[in-house]
């Protein structure tokens, strides 16, 4: 066993954990230094996006609070790697860490969480279930947009809290229905919670989403290459193409964005890119295809033509 062992960082949320322990191992599995006992070791560090349940993201510094307390403690060296969900990491990271590597993607897809006097969805309209003017809890204004746009007499209200608070919350009465990540209810466990699954057609995911994403210190060199070694390449394309979509519209948590990347069978890669108003007023979607090592590149393409074709207080 190495001297010290690969200490990795997590939030400590049921999914975060999930997460961690599936990166633990797949690297034990692949990297047999990793495999002996007590050669990596589980650090739960609370975070500010955990520690505010009542208000958006966007309210309180945004999705960057869900790694601010863990990338610290990656600088400080008091951990070696930590572990994300890749649609919550900033795609401007901290100086000195860097995103090491991604594992294979999950289902990308969002999913429609039921509750009272829902109905059953027909075969052209994944929204059917929904009773005009139900209350819909989310804290996704991407989420949020998409639905309003295509069903304006819904009505939208904050939920936060990890999948089972808001399980609950639905189940409680609290509201009429709401909306997870397919990837986080298959990995818990919980996937016949997942009355409607929205293909991205219905609602375009957020960039990254069903990613885990590794980040570790740039001068590292050691932990770099074991990391090296479990890249899954075809989901950090998809990440890579996606981030830069992202990166490029500078995108608040107010502003609602989705991105997503498909592998085609010939080699190239597609990415669809969404913005629009919170409101639903405002909706632009587009796609365009390249090689998959020009991925980065054709996110920024999209962006921009986003961001021509879109008024500007979009991004304001």
């Amino acid at each position: 066993m190495a001297s010290q062992p690969m200490r990795i960082g997590t939030r400590g949320s049921p999914l975060a954990l999930w997460q961690t322990r599936h990166f633990a191992s797949v690297a034990r599995a692949a990297i047999p230094a990793l495999a002996e006992d007590g050669a990596l070791e589980e650090h739960i560090i609370a975070t500010s996006g955990d520690k505010v349940q009542d208000k958006r993201l966007a309210d309180i510094g945004g999705k960057g609070l869900f790694a601010k307390e863990i990338h610290e403690a990656l600088a400080d060296r008091r951990i070696d790697v930590a572990v994300h969900s890749l649609k919550d990491l900033e795609t401007e990271l901290p100086p000195g860490i860097v995103l090491a590597c991604v594992l294979e993607r999950e289902d990308p897809r969002d999913a429609l969480i039921l509750g009272a006097g829902c109905g059953a969805a027909t075969a052209d309209d994944p929204l059917s279930p929904l009773p005009q003017g139900a209350l819909v809890g989310t804290a996704s204004v991407r989420r949020q947009a998409q639905l309003l746009h295509r069903r304006p007499d819904l009505r939208v209200d904050i939920i936060r809290g990890n999948v089972q608070t808001r399980l609950g919350r639905v189940a409680a009465g609290d509201f009429t229905c709401s909306l997870l990540a397919l990837a986080g209810l298959k990995r818990l466990g919980m996937a016949d919670r997942a009355q409607v699954v929205l293909e991205a057609d219905a609602m375009l995911p957020a960039a990254c989403q069903g990613i885990v994403g590794i980040t570790a210190r740039a001068d590292d060199a050691a932990t770099l290459a074991l990391l090296a070694r479990i890249e899954h390449a075809p989901s950090r394309l998809m990440a890579d193409a996606e981030r830069a979509l992202l990166g490029a519209l500078d995108g608040s948590c107010r502003t609602p964005i989705g991105a997503h990347a498909t592998l085609l069978p010939d080699g190239r890669l597609r990415l669809h890119g969404l913005v629009a108003r919170a409101d639903g007023s405002f909706l632009r979607r587009n796609m365009g295809e390249a090689a998959a090592k020009d991925g980065p590149q054709l996110g920024r393409d999209l962006a921009a033509a986003l961001k021509r074709e879109s008024p500007a207080d979009i991004f304001g």
